[in-house]
C-alpha cells in the first residue's frame, strides 16, 4: 500500500527546490516483479522531478509544462533523454514509462490528474501519451484508443 511520508523544503544549487511529497510504494524496472521503492516529487523551477529510488537504483523522470514534455535522466549519458511514452492505469494507480522500463504505483500524481482534468478523465481507466522526436506530445489516447496509438 502506498503511503505519503513527508513534505520538506531543500536547498538546491541556484534557488530552492520544494519537495512536494515522498511516497513509499512499489516500483518495477524492465517488467520485473515490483519491489519496495520511494518516489520523491520535487518542484524545481518550471519542472517537477519524480525520483524513483529502487534499492540502489535511482530513476528520475522530469515533467515540464508548456508544452508538456517528459524526460528520463540517463546516468550513462549524464543528460536528459525524451521519453517515448508514458501511460497510467487509474484502477491500479500505476504509471509506466517507455513501456515497462519503469513502473510505479503513484496515487498522488494520478489523483492530481483526475482532479485537474475531471471532465476529460471521467469514466476513463487507461491513458497514454506518446512523445515525438522533439520530446513534445504528439498523440494521446484513452482506453481502447491506445491500441491505435501503439501501432
Amino acid at each position: 500500500m502506498a503511503a505519503v511520508t513527508s513534505t520538506a523544503v531543500l536547498s538546491a544549487g541556484e534557488g530552492k527546490s520544494e519537495v512536494l511529497y515522498t511516497l513509499k510504494t512499489q516500483c518495477s524496472l524492465k517488467g520485473e516483479p515490483a519491489k519496495a521503492c520511494v518516489v520523491e516529487a520535487v518542484n524545481q523551477g518550471e519542472s517537477t522531478l519524480y525520483r524513483h529510488k529502487i534499492g540502489d537504483d535511482v530513476m528520475t523522470i522530469r515533467v515540464r509544462d508548456q508544452p508538456v514534455r517528459m524526460d528520463l535522466w540517463s546516468k550513462d549519458l549524464k543528460a536528459w533523454t525524451s521519453l517515448k511514452r508514458a501511460e497510467a492505469r487509474l484502477s491500479t494507480n500505476t504509471m509506466c514509462f517507455n513501456g515497462m522500463d519503469l513502473c510505479a504505483v503513484n496515487p498522488n500524481y494520478l489523483n492530481s490528474i483526475l482532479q485537474n482534468h475531471a471532465q476529460v478523465m471521467k469514466g476513463r481507466d487507461h491513458v497514454m501519451v506518446h512523445f515525438g522526436s522533439d520530446g513534445r506530445v504528439d498523440a494521446s489516447c484513452y482506453d481502447d484508443g491506445c491500441d491505435v496509438v501503439r501501432k
